[in-house]
């Protein structure tokens, strides 16, 4: 759908916003904002926290499992913010780490927060101040040499500009994008049950046949497993440790990463359908020579994550060197007893999974350890049937993948599209004030 333009633009002066509409209004930021220094007298408060993806919410709903609230003793000294208020992360502003507050309580003494001092929607402008022409235009003022290191002081915050509509203007604003958004929002949500629906399917494929076979009339006997139940009688039962020559894991120390070097995986860049290499890390030659002295891995070991996220397995295919941190195993198979691909899918069955997570320790720092990971159990079927399975769960897999893929590009899409509209809309690229509402 196209949308009409403004009947009259002007000027801003300002070289990120170029062009408004005639009748919006120029400010600067600290003519809307005022910062809040309210400090908790004892730390009591809700402790919320702002992120890119959940805005402001309190700290345990979005903690990981294991994780604490907070890494201070006390909360006492934390800042105060109210609901309206807008917290900013100024070491995220640059990546959407700001908006509005539903709550009331009290958040990190590093962030800063805001009330509104000019009467200004705050609906409308955390739409504004989380859009995407928004954030590069902090990104340009932030202090700092990379990403990592970038600050967006409160007063260069302050300093920069916002051009504004009226008040009437800024409420059918708001309006018409909660409603476009809450309808894109309930799309990418139908394609994420998708997604995981689909990822259920998937691992029930793979848990039936790695524990039943692929002949339905094949009897049955008890594998003496609670984690396996029945297996085909003529199959065998196997602990990890048996079928392989090696387990070990990587060095147990953080390295020292260089920009170019030997890429270095850790349990993150691991998954059971795919790698994720893109945030891959890498060490130097002199340090992948050092811990090749604990193991080299190679095409047909099989990976599987020991910490962090525990329990996933993947065959190794990737045809450049690489090594791994402490967080994976590379399991040395024996080839007579078991082919790396059946035991990659046995080893991310439910049973398997089940087991893994029984057998690893600790609540912050999660490990597997490779003595007990070597005690889990899975069903061994004869090799020529752990071939048939392979060749079966390669196809039936690959199809799931199909429709996995599918699903996360419509929800790609369907992001750029709520990404662009609120941004077009907050800057004045197009006039929303006539549309009821949009087609779907």
């Amino acid at each position: 759908m196209s949308f009409p333009r403004y009947p009259e633009y002007k000027g801003s002066g300002v070289a990120w916003l170029g062009e408004v509409p005639g009748h919006w209004g120029l400010k600067r930021v600290k003519q809307v904002f005022r910062e809040r220094d309210e400090r908790s007298e004892d730390g009591s408060e809700t402790l919320l926290s702002v992120s890119a993806y959940t805005g402001v919410s309190p700290r345990a709903e979005v903690i990981d499992e294991g994780d604490h609230l907070s890494r201070a003793e006390s909360l006492e000294g934390y800042k105060v913010c109210y609901p309206n208020d807008l917290v900013m992360n100024i070491m995220l502003a640059w990546n959407r780490g700001l908006a509005f507050s539903n709550h009331e309580g009290i958040v990190s003494p590093a962030y800063s927060v805001f009330h509104v001092i000019d009467g200004s929607l705050p609906s409308f402008l955390n739409y504004l101040v989380r859009s995407d022409e928004t954030i590069l235009y902090y990104k340009a003022f932030s202090a700092g040499v990379i990403d990592s290191r970038l600050r967006l002081y409160p007063d260069v915050f302050g300093r920069l500009y916002m051009a504004l509509p009226p008040l009437e203007e800024q409420q059918t604003i708001a309006a018409f994008l909660d409603r476009e958004t809450g309808k894109i929002d309930a799309l990418i949500a139908e394609q994420r049950r998708l997604v995981e629906l689909l990822t259920e399917k998937r691992q029930a494929v793979i848990s039936h046949a790695v524990t039943k076979g692929l002949n339905p009339n094949s009897p049955m006997k008890d594998s003496g497993i609670e984690w396996l139940g029945d297996v085909p009688e003529h199959w065998d039962r196997a602990q990890i440790g048996r079928v392989c020559k090696q387990v070990s894991d990587g060095p147990h120390f953080s390295p020292n990463y260089v920009d170019d070097g030997v890429m270095f995986l850790s349990a993150r860049n691991i998954g059971v359908s795919s790698w994720h290499l893109d945030d891959a890390k890498f060490v130097s030659e002199e340090d992948y020579s050092e811990f090749c002295r604990r193991v080299i891995p190679e095409k047909g070991d099989v990976l599987y994550t020991k910490g962090g996220t525990t329990g996933i397995a993947r065959v190794v295919d990737l045809d450049d060197r690489f090594q791994v941190w402490v967080h994976v195993a590379v399991l040395k198979i024996n080839h007579d007893l078991v082919e790396p691909y059946y035991l990659a899918y046995a080893l991310n069955s439910v049973g398997c999974y089940e087991q893994s997570q029984l057998h690893t320790r600790g609540a912050t720092n999660k490990d597997l350890g490779l003595t007990r990971m070597t005690k889990i159990w899975f069903a061994l079927p004869p090799l020529d049937e752990q071939l048939e399975i392979r060749a079966f769960l390669h196809r039936e897999t690959a199809a799931f993948d199909t429709l996995t893929a599918a699903a996360n590009r419509a929800i790609a899409l369907l992001q750029e599209r709520r990404s662009a509209l609120i941004s077009a809309a907050v800057t004045g690229k197009i006039d929303v004030r006539g549309i009821q509402s949009l087609p779907q």
